[in-house]
């Protein structure tokens, strides 16, 4: 397609090749490596950009991590990875949930997160989990990304994670 072309409507043959273009372009025909087939390589990700700084359970749980911002997770403009926020945020909202609520089987209902900045390749981000609210069968956890030099917000988060009912005999 020509660049004098942009005001035309393409053709389906046109378009399906511009589509796929724009698709190799990101990097979606690339093979994965052989690490990514592994079970439990997606958790082994997460623990490799990650670093426990601190974990405190009085008066209030309370996670403190750091991550590293390495090549692995990040996007094509040299910044962490949407994925990647969204599965720290898992990770640690988890951690400051199993510190309130103990060794509870649990899971994930809801997570939310807002982008409001970008940390960029070699950067680094502190982490921190905090308990809002928790219930017999619930428990909220708010999740701060702040960039570590500059302490500037970048991403929140707040997860749901419900905790399993116990079979009573």
């Amino acid at each position: 397609m020509a660049e004098g072309d942009l005001g035309r409507k393409l053709s389906p043959v046109d378009s399906r090749e511009a589509a796929l273009a724009f698709i190799r372009t990101l990097g979606a025909d690339d093979r994965l490596p052989a690490a990514a087939d592994l079970p439990d390589a997606h958790s082994a990700l997460v623990r490799a950009v990650l670093s426990s700084t601190a974990v405190s359970t009085s008066p209030a749980p309370r996670v403190s991590c750091t991550i590293t911002v390495s090549p692995a997770v990040t996007n094509s403009y040299n910044t962490l990875h949407g994925g990647a926020v969204a599965a720290v945020a898992e990770a640690v909202g988890m951690a400051c949930a199993r510190a309130a609520a103990g060794d509870k089987e649990m899971f994930l209902g809801e997570l939310s997160t807002a982008y409001l900045a970008a940390a960029r390749l070699h950067s680094e981000v502190d982490v921190e989990a905090q308990i809002l609210r928790k219930g017999r069968s619930v428990v909220v956890t708010t999740i701060e990304f702040r960039l570590k030099d500059t302490k500037k917000l970048c991403y929140t988060s707040r997860a749901t994670f419900y905790i399993m009912p116990t079979a009573s005999l």
